[in-house]
């Protein structure tokens, strides 16, 4: 009992991290409906600019720990949501309507470019951050089996849950998430409405690169690290992700990241590692040919 609920504890961080990263890529995709991995690519060009910037502040800056993790912070902000933007306004925004394949081959590309931009910048070196907050909390008193989370583990699940919550609330109740549903809908019809459509569009993408970044500095403080293969990786994976919950609405897309985040822990736990990512990707197809709700075409 004790384990199983161990394996729960440990889907609780996942979950989340699966989740906010669900959110922030149907958020971008609405305006556009074209699948894109560049969002993961944003994602891990912000956790490596954190490690990046915190590793300068601390070794040639000589700040304090807490400093050189703020500085890493900011600095990552500052690159994530600049290279979100560039990328919606140079990139997607002149391809989103026309062919699927020109988005996908230029979304491959600026991952390329960021994932060679957070390499060199680093000198293709392999900064690790110490462990932060890495004392536990028990969750459930067994003497023979505690159950526990750290410290960090807490701060990052609460942190991205609220992400999420807070964003779903922007969405649904302010003036700009009622113009963000009208692009979505339908934006030729809301640009006859007096909806600036391209507007919208350029801050829906500065809005995903906002909560890529803020999952990327959490990621990365959890992990330590930040592979710069990652965007790719994560770029493909968060487009899963999100269709479990459908694209065209952000909170399921995020409910359905975290049963993601549920499956891959309990997997791990219970089934062969090996096997983990050929059968949840299957089981993805999958879901995706059975119950496909929405399509890239608008």
């Amino acid at each position: 009992m004790a384990y199983l609920l161990q394996q729960v504890a440990n889907a609780v961080p996942i979950a989340a991290l699966y989740a906010v990263l669900a959110f922030g890529y149907a958020i971008a995709f609405s305006v556009t409906r074209r699948a894109d991995v560049s969002f993961g690519a944003v994602f891990a060009f912000a956790g490596q600019m954190f490690i990046l910037f915190a590793d300068y502040g601390w070794n040639r800056l000589w700040l304090v720990l807490p400093a050189a993790l703020a500085f890493g912070a900011a600095m990552a902000l500052l690159y994530g949501i600049g290279a979100g933007l560039m990328i919606g306004r140079h990139v997607m925004r002149p391809l989103a309507f026309n062919s699927d394949n020109t988005v996908v081959v230029a979304a491959l590309g600026v991952v390329l470019v960021l994932m060679e931009t957070a390499r060199l910048a680093s000198d293709t070196r392999s900064i690790w951050l110490p462990p932060l907050l890495s004392r536990p909390l028990e969750l459930w008193g067994d003497p023979a089996f505690p159950v526990t989370l750290t410290v960090l583990q807490v701060i990052n699940s609460v942190v991205m849950v609220a992400v999420v919550l807070a964003g779903h609330f922007v969405l649904a109740r302010s003036d700009w998430g009622r113009r963000w549903r009208a692009v979505c809908d339908d934006r030729q019809a809301a640009a006859l409405c007096g909806v600036d459509a391209a507007r919208i569009f350029l801050t829906a993408y500065g809005a995903a690169a906002f909560v890529a970044c803020i999952a990327g500095i959490l990621a990365a403080g959890y992990y330590g690290n930040m592979d710069f293969g990652a965007g790719l990786n994560f770029g493909v994976k968060v487009l899963f992700i999100a269709a479990i919950g459908g694209y065209s609405t952000p909170i399921l897309s995020a409910l359905g990241g975290a049963a993601l985040g549920v499956v891959e822990t309990v997997w791990n736990a219970y089934g062969e590692f090996l096997w983990r990512d050929f059968a949840i990707y299957s089981a993805l197809v999958l879901l995706l040919v059975v119950f496909r709700r929405d399509k890239a075409v608008p």
